[in-house]
């Protein structure tokens, strides 16, 4: 399974979800437990190699055991391994961990370790996005409340998951484990979806009024989109563009389960798309949450930081100018564009947005902190874009910066 993952021709998710599928007689606890010692071993990867040159035997299956050795205690693993293996395993759990270079401690390609080594409180920003995160869930604000719907997951068997509000958002519910909450009837009739709370903190950023023309430039699977359309009270019209009918095909059922009357869902070419162009200039909101390297993420997509290199990475950056360009022409005079990334790089937020700026003057930048006051509380990032953080927010690396088209004089 872990050889699969590090082939590195899927993302592992889709991997893992695959093998599982294969194996539809395992327990669910034992799925639980073989994802999160894969998680482990991708999230670690550098130091358990490094580790892993010690020792006898498959490299893989050294692998494999510091992994498990996430899931499992000391004894019952001990109990499964053979005398050589559980003497070399002793051996690790006895090096200090500070004693190793900083890359192999945190387990990441020179090249991020060197990147993240000039953002604000490096340290501390790497071990977060080192951890697992919990998972985050939203309640659907044309169908419930978030009062409400944390009464009834406390008093049913979802208690067991510890669910509380998000400290951010207004609409978040916060769980620990990894609940099947796709099964879950709330899920199934709309009034709840999964959304970290940074994605959720990112829409009101975006601050959409009833009756309005939005677009969600990069619509995705749109999650962002059915929040939008709920805060317009399913009324204007919502264009969620994507250049994946893959991609939006998985929204329709979504949009179906939220109840969302106002979305419009467009395939659009990446380049010179005439929908896109009769569109100049009418939008009052545009969203652009741009393709990126995700590096934000990497508490739940670990297998990132070996996916991604400095040459996807600039070529990540040419694409970003690129959408926002574009989607920048959609925006009515006085109306707001938001970039946004999950991404924690300079070169993928602060860089893009200043060069996007410097080239259209028609556009200035605002606050986001004002924005946010209304809805989003306990926010204490500084400057004037909204910047989001595990080992302080406790969300995923999130940026956005929301910009106006001046009214012409």
């Amino acid at each position: 399974m872990l050889g699969e993952v590090l082939q590195w021709e899927y993302p592992a998710d889709a991997v893992l979800s695959h093998w599982l599928r294969a194996r539809p007689h395992m327990g669910a606890r034992d799925r639980a437990e073989v994802a999160e010692a894969v998680f482990d071993a991708l999230r670690h990867l550098r130091r358990y190699r490094h580790f892993a040159e010690s020792g006898s035997g498959p490299a893989a299956r050294r692998l494999a055991i510091l992994g498990l050795a996430s899931v499992f205690s000391e004894q019952v693993l001990d109990a499964a391994l053979q005398e050589d293996e559980r003497e070399w395993l002793a051996r690790l759990r006895r090096i200090d961990p500070a004693s190793l270079p900083a890359a192999v401690r945190h387990s990441l390609p020179d090249w991020l370790e060197q990147r993240l080594a000039d953002v604000p409180q490096a340290e501390a920003l790497i071990e977060a996005l080192n951890r697992p995160a919990p998972l985050d869930v939203r309640v659907n604000p044309l169908k419930a409340e978030r009062a409400t719907v944390l009464e009834a997951l406390r008093a049913g068997p979802a208690a067991r998951y510890s669910p509380e509000p998000t400290l951010h958002s207004p609409w978040g519910i916060r769980l620990q484990g990894r609940p099947s909450v796709n099964r879950w009837p709330l899920f199934e009739n709309g009034s709840l979806e999964v959304q970290d709370e940074g994605s959720q903190v990112l829409v009101a950023l975006v601050a959409p009024k009833r009756g309005e023309m939005v677009i969600d430039y990069c619509a995705g699977a749109g999650g962002k989109t059915l929040l939008l359309g709920a805060l317009m009270r399913s009324t204007g019209r919502l264009y969620a563009f994507d250049v994946s009918a893959a991609r939006l095909a998985r929204a329709k059922p979504r949009v179906a389960r939220s109840g969302l009357s106002n979305v419009v869902p467009v395939v659009i070419r990446a380049d010179g798309d005439q929908r896109v162009k009769r569109l100049a200039g009418k939008a009052h909101r545009v969203l652009v949450d741009a393709p990126c390297s995700g590096l934000g993420t990497l508490r739940r997509n670990p297998d990132l930081k070996w996916r991604q290199h400095p040459e996807s990475l600039a070529e990540l950056c040419q694409v970003q100018a690129r959408i926002l360009r574009q989607a920048a022409r959609c925006v009515a005079p006085g109306g707001r564009l938001v970039y946004a990334t999950c991404s924690v790089l300079p070169e993928e937020n602060e860089n893009q947005v200043q060069a996007f700026l410097a080239e259209n003057p028609e556009f200035e930048l605002l606050e986001a902190g004002p924005i946010l006051a209304d809805r989003c509380e306990n926010l204490t990032f500084q400057g004037p874009y909204l910047s989001l953080r595990p080992d302080r927010d406790g969300t995923d690396g999130f940026f956005a910066a929301a910009m106006q088209r001046r009214k012409p004089a």
